[in-house]
């Protein structure tokens, strides 16, 4: 099978996903990050009275014009406590912000504007308009007004006003479930004891960790040793949990001791593609077990991770209903490039900027991709397209940024 062109790869894979909209309810506070399933509409009517806008004095525009007239002051407005009357010819009620505006006034003077005289009664000192510093009904939204529609990422901004609107239960699309499986025999648990020829499994955790912030729930199915009778246990529990995706994490090659596409395709997966034109990341797996998606990630954590950023990471917010993360810019090389070969690169390299407020990629000496140190140091990756031409210093060149602003 010939190497596939990363953008092919990546279009066959999304082309196969369709969102998940199995509709959960979940709490106001758990809703961050989730993605409405039905139009959200307010369940009361905000403000629910006319409401002064600052701290002032609420009265009738026609006794506070010209500056110099004098109104008793029978009163006061206050948030939670309104004033039990109404506002008559020449009278004022001192008022607070977020107070109700009694009735017969249409006008708040502000506090600074008013000159304060004996027996409960001001004069004015500035002119006002009328209707001036009044909230009035209604001015953010209405009853049963559809405020937040269906298919809305919810942030912060929008948890304050479906709070508002006196929402406590979001009816929202059903988190992906991601199982990740890491194989093989050298593997052990971070905190454990490495025995010889064993290393430390660390790409179970930045693959979790990516596909949470991408929207999914993880499920960990643990590390299980080359043998195919553990590694077909493990994608049963994925089943049985009824994940949507399932990660492998090594062994998706055809070498002696990778076992995992054999395994995956006796259990039933059908091979979509497996071997992609780019580096890091050639060995990547990718198929179907039923309704799972099987996306098999190299060894090596470097490599792991580009390709989660390119495959995995797409794939779940697709099937999250959340908008891709936009990671694509433009820099310019601080270093010249060799042509490229049929390959598709993803250098790791440092951003700074340029005296013109542009962005300087540079390049680390050393891109083995075993060699985690670098890429946790790295703010991008710069692309560099099949058969890409020389490049020199100073030209621009695309990035894909590791931690988009």
């Amino acid at each position: 099978m010939s190497l596939l062109p990363v953008a092919e790869a990546q279009a066959r894979l999304l082309d196969s996903a369709t969102p998940i909209h199995r509709v959960e309810s979940v709490p106001l506070d758990a809703a961050e990050g989730r993605v409405l399933a039905r139009d959200l509409a307010a369940r009361l009517t905000q403000p629910p009275f006319d409401a002064s806008a600052m701290d002032g004095y609420a009265l009738r525009f026609e006794d506070a014009a010209p500056p110099g007239s004098e109104l008793q002051v029978i009163g006061a407005s206050a948030a939670g406590h309104a004033f039990d009357g109404a506002v008559g010819k020449g009278e004022a009620v001192r008022i607070f912000t977020g107070a109700p505006v009694p009735a017969g006034a249409d006008s708040v003077l502000l506090q600074e504007d008013a000159e304060r005289l004996e027996g409960d009664r001001i004069r004015t000192t500035y002119p006002l308009r009328k209707g001036q510093h009044i909230r009035p009904r209604g001015q953010d939204f209405l009853l049963d007004e559809v405020v937040l529609p269906a298919g809305t990422v919810m942030d912060f901004t929008r948890l304050t006003v479906a709070a508002a609107m006196n929402h406590s239960v979001l009816d929202v699309y059903r988190r992906p479930l991601v199982a990740v499986l890491a194989t093989g025999d050298e593997l052990v648990a971070p905190g454990s004891a490495p025995g010889p020829s064993q290393i430390v499994a660390s790409n179970t955790f930045g693959i979790a960790a990516l596909a949470r912030n991408a929207g999914a729930h993880v499920l960990d199915l643990g590390i299980v040793p080359d043998d195919s009778d553990e590694i077909t246990a493990a994608i049963g529990r994925a089943q049985a949990a009824k994940a949507d995706i399932v990660v492998t994490l090594g062994g998706a090659s055809v070498g002696d001791h990778d076992l995992v596409q054999a395994t995956m395709i006796s259990a039933g997966m059908k091979l979509d593609f497996w071997r992609i034109a780019m580096r890091p990341g050639k060995p990547l797996m990718v198929g179907s077990l039923g309704d799972i998606h099987v996306l098999g990630l190299p060894g090596n954590p470097v490599s792991s991770l580009v390709c989660g950023l390119l495959f995995l990471e797409p794939l779940i917010r697709k099937l999250a209903s959340l908008p891709p993360v936009k990671r694509e810019g433009i820099a310019r090389a601080a270093i010249p490039f060799a042509a490229n070969d049929q390959r598709q690169d993803y250098v790791r390299a440092t951003l700074t900027r340029a005296d013109d407020g542009g962005w300087l990629a540079e390049p680390f000496s050393k891109q083995d991709s075993s060699m985690m140190k670098v890429f946790s140091r790295a703010d991008c990756l710069i692309v560099r397209p099949p058969h890409a031409p020389e490049l020199e210093a100073g030209e621009s060149c695309p990035i894909m940024l590791l931690r988009p602003e």
